[in-house]
């Protein structure tokens, strides 16, 4: 009997083993790059500050200090953009992230989601002093809004609301590179837009034609990539990114082509899942 006992608890213990020792190996297996933006049980949502800006018409300011211009109030943009507090815009780092914002504590508040995407940053005031801040365009402000009490809302001024970070999604557009007006035969910047997914980037690689290496860009400012190569480079170029949430990388082959003019825009085949 007393054996029998014994047994019986040295199975236990063997059981609870293998259950420790499985979800071990499961932690330690696990990787960001399965990691959904929105996380794995639903959207987890925290509390920020909500100003707005700019003009009636709505995009905020023209194109802010993440460099993408009068896109933002252009399709898929639709000045559904936001500037944001030092903690989340990361010295330009988060440009072109996406955000779910909603309110619910103003009588105006339709409680209904709003995807936004950051294009500006918002230095001062409560955007520095609030653990987390939007200063929204007008449009993005007034989406939040029951129909019809987008100015009420607005007249509000200041709200408290709830945010996530979401995967940005384009409706199948392909990553777009926008060649800076500063760029040269020995300098070359790009504005990098339309990244589906995680929608900043944490890496960016150029290729020369003719050439197995990948040469790293720095970023300039905002959502702009550059290369000071110091001579003179040889197109067509193909840029490689790297998402900065999940990890993934996409290769855009041949994207700025022999002939690139600055201010140009030339459209990838290629984009994020």
């Amino acid at each position: 009997m007393a054996t029998d006992k014994y047994i019986s608890l040295y199975g236990l213990l063997a059981s609870y083993l293998l259950v420790f020792v499985g979800h071990f190996k499961l932690s330690f297996c696990f990787s960001s790059k399965n990691f959904n933006l929105s996380g794995r049980d639903g959207i987890h949502w925290s509390s920020a500050g909500a100003t707005w800006y700019g003009s009636p018409d709505g995009a905020g300011s023209d194109g802010g200090s993440c460099g993408y211009g009068n896109a933002v109030s252009e399709p898929p943009f639709s000045s559904l953009v936001t500037g944001i507090g030092p903690s989340l815009y990361k010295s330009g780092k988060e440009c072109g992230a996406c955000y779910q914002v909603k309110c619910t504590k103003h009588p105006s508040c339709s409680g209904k989601p709003v995807r936004v995407v950051i294009t500006d940053f918002c230095p001062g005031g409560l955007c520095a002093s609030d653990s987390a801040h939007f200063d929204l365009s007008f449009t993005a402000f007034g989406a939040m809004a029951i129909s019809s009490e987008e100015d009420t809302l607005r007249d509000a001024g200041i709200l408290e609301i709830r945010y996530a970070r979401v995967a940005c999604d384009y409706s199948g557009k392909t990553i777009a590179f926008h060649v800076d007006q500063g760029s040269n035969p020995n300098y070359f910047a790009v504005l990098i837009e339309f990244e589906e997914g995680d929608g900043d980037l944490a890496s960016v690689y150029l290729k020369e034609a003719s050439s197995d290496e990948w040469r790293p860009m720095q970023q300039s400012w905002g959502a702009i990539w550059k290369l000071d190569a110091g001579v003179a480079l040889r197109p067509p170029f193909s840029i490689q990114l790297t998402s900065r949430y999940s990890g993934e990388t996409l290769a855009a082959k041949d994207v700025i082509p022999d002939g690139w003019k600055p201010g140009s825009m030339y459209k990838s085949v290629v984009n994020f899942p």
